[in-house]
């Protein structure tokens, strides 16, 4: 089953010639091939790859505004994801994003609260992870990444990256930032992460970067504090209940109520705990504060924080109300041309073609950890030579976690903590 940008479902009968092997082994090659979740978690993927499920769901709903990686990797490599798809009707994947939407969309069938879609006979894997999937099962490991390039840059594009690539060098080859001081938002302007550091690198679950000018409306809300967020929030949400109203998961009948939050931040420690509550089960999605209040305050903000305090003080909400769909979620839909007019970001709005070209930096520095779980542990030296998708790194035994491999020829020029700096042939490698 596969979901698409347009929402629409499909169900594709699969007659691949193609040498489906056993569950265990599909783990194993997995496992040496370092496939985690694309999408965003960075999951291994061959942690879930033996566990029996009903519907495996191909996730392509691209849904952050702007970027346009799945759509392009679709269009070019239908073969390889739909070959990941039949490989991993074999097992399982651990979630990432907000799959209770996807399923219920795709089936019908409702997650249970904080649960995930395996009880639910269902398992959702990005189209990317598919086609990784397809790969590592013909012994080819990850060593780059599929992502978009695209906002205020003179030729927006979708590419593969190395894996270490510098954001710096992407943003030269899709022809340079258009804007004098260019900040990055990375994996989208939603869900992802603020980046002013033009020298981080790309890992296994970087999507997509959006370039926006330093001064632009959601740069400058991101950069305030909690502090500031919190105080704004205490003074001027004036509980008209529009950021629950319209948040996915509360639509879905879910006890999410980002209002509630709200005013909890009025109340002492003691007091909020019981607001609190309603945030538990917040995917954190930011449409709530980036599209449904009224007053430009912060739930989201204010969700993420109240989930982290109740993990700190070892409270966990559980939903005892069945979960039952909202009679209006049909029409509380927030269709992207509005969310990108609402983010001030329409005229970034275009495509971002594939670009078939062979990027060769000439340095990358690959961190030990990509993905959830620990991080691998060096197996290489320095100066040792190396070729691309050779082994650099392992997880500990009986650890969770990935592998790690090259992603250019070169020579291991420097171990630390947290990456590994490899230099291609004839850079000094001192």
């Amino acid at each position: 089953m596969v979901v698409g940008d347009t929402g629409s479902v499909r169900t594709i009968p699969l007659r691949l010639e193609f040498a489906i092997c056993s569950r265990v082994m599909l783990s194993e090659q997995l496992r040496r091939g370092g496939v985690v979740g694309a999408g965003g978690a960075g999951f291994p993927t061959h942690v879930k790859a033996q566990a029996r499920v009903e519907y495996v769901i191909a996730n392509g709903a691209e849904c952050e505004p702007l970027i346009h990686k799945d759509v392009e990797l679709m269009q070019r490599y239908p073969g390889e994801v739909l070959e990941g798809l039949a490989l991993m009707a074999l097992g399982d994947f651990y979630p990432s994003g907000d799959e209770y939407e996807l399923v219920y969309h795709a089936t019908g069938r409702l997650i249970p609260p904080a649960g995930i879609p395996l009880q639910v006979g269902c398992v959702v894997n990005n189209v990317e992870t598919l086609y990784q999937v397809r790969q590592a099962a013909a012994g080819i490991p990850v060593t780059r990444k599929f992502l978009t390039v695209c906002g205020a840059v003179r030729e927006p594009m979708t590419l593969w990256a190395p894996i270490g690539m510098r954001f710096r060098e992407l943003l030269d080859v899709a022809g340079g930032a258009r804007v004098a001081d260019p900040v990055l938002f990375v994996n989208g302007l939603m869900m992802g992460t603020l980046c002013t550091d033009l020298e981080e690198v790309v890992t296994k679950t970087t999507g997509g970067l959006i370039v926006l000018p330093s001064n632009h409306y959601l740069v400058t809300r991101r950069t305030r504090t909690q502090e500031e967020m919190n105080r704004i929030g205490k003074s001027a949400c004036d509980q008209c209940s529009y950021c629950t109203e319209l948040c996915p998961r509360y639509l879905l009948g879910y006890e999410v109520m980002p209002h509630k939050v709200m005013r909890g931040l009025g109340f002492s420690t003691t007091g909020a705990q019981h607001w609190d509550q309603w945030a538990e089960l917040c995917c954190s999605c930011g449409i709530c504060t980036l599209y449904a209040c009224p007053e430009d305050l912060y739930p989201k903000e204010a969700c993420d924080q109240a989930k982290g305090d109740r993990r700190a003080a070892g409270l966990r909400f559980v939903q005892e109300a069945p979960v039952q769909v909202h009679p209006m979620k049909e029409y509380r839909g927030v269709p992207l041309s509005q969310l990108r007019q609402r983010l001030q970001v329409e005229e970034y709005e275009c495509p971002t073609p594939y670009a078939e070209i062979a990027l060769q930096p000439s340095r990358v520095r690959i961190p030990w950890k990509q993905h959830a779980g620990e991080p691998a542990q060096p197996l290489v030296s320095v100066g040792q030579h190396v070729h691309v998708g050779d082994v650099l790194g392992a997880p500990a035994p009986g650890m969770l976690g990935a592998m790690v491999h090259a992603s250019i020829d070169g020579r291991v020029q420097s171990i630390s903590n947290r990456e590994v700096v490899l230099a291609s042939a004839g850079v000094d490698a001192g």
